[in-house]
């Protein structure tokens, strides 16, 4: 086995200081190189713990923040995932090392294009990539065990909690964005609404509907 890389044990070190304790969270981030899904320019920072800009004006999330997301969506090797913001590809490729498939939607096309170049690099065999509107979900796939959402809703939209399976869990920031810091919050569909844990604040580009003209 090859051994991990100064600074991505660094990394890992921090990660566990800030409170992530899952030992198959910090596996999967050690196993997937995150230079991959990381523009040209930011190489030298891949493995600081800190979010990078994408094209598109998106970003590569914070790596604490995959991290907390993950561990908060309580994975295991049998559930089946939706993703809503494929953004890089870079959480789905963590996602993929812990769940049985994902399903991930993108709403700019030459994100979800290189995302699913470096998924095919990855020989990550597990993941279905769609171009799509991820305000809208994945009606065809659903239900779904549990339910990711990388970009800040206004509030819990109605339409992912139907795509959730009774006892899943979807885990979103919400909150206006530009106003501030938003919540990350963990929602549990019971057989009668929802129960909402709240996990901090976070800071996200907005969910927008529809398909981006680029």
């Amino acid at each position: 086995m090859v051994a991990a890389e100064p600074r991505v044990i660094r990394l890992l070190m921090e990660l566990r200081r800030q409170g992530i304790s899952d030992p198959r969270v910090l596996g999967a981030l050690e196993k997937v190189p995150r230079q991959l899904f990381v523009a040209a320019p930011f190489l030298d920072q891949a493995y600081e713990n800190h979010a990078l800009p994408i094209a598109c004006g998106q970003t590569v999330s914070q790596p604490y923040i995959v991290a907390l997301m993950t561990q908060a969506l309580a994975v295991n090797d049998r559930t089946k995932v939706l993703e809503v913001g494929t953004g890089s590809g870079y959480q789905a490729a963590v996602l993929a090392q812990l769940c049985r498939r994902v399903y991930t939607l993108e709403r700019h096309k030459p994100l979800l294009q290189q995302a699913e170049q470096r998924f095919r690099t990855l020989r990550i065999h597990n993941i279905t990539a769609k171009l799509g509107d991820g305000s809208r979900g994945w009606p065809e796939q659903a239900p779904f065990e549990r339910i990711m959402v990388t970009a800040a809703a206004h509030d819990i939209p109605p339409l992912l909690v139907d795509q959730l399976q009774v006892g899943g869990i979807m885990v979103l920031p919400v909150g206006e964005a530009g106003s501030g810091e938003q919540d990350l919050v963990r929602v549990t569909r019971l057989e009668q609404g929802i129960d909402i844990q709240h996990l901090g604040p976070v800071r996200f580009v907005p969910l927008v509907e529809g398909i981006a003209d680029t």
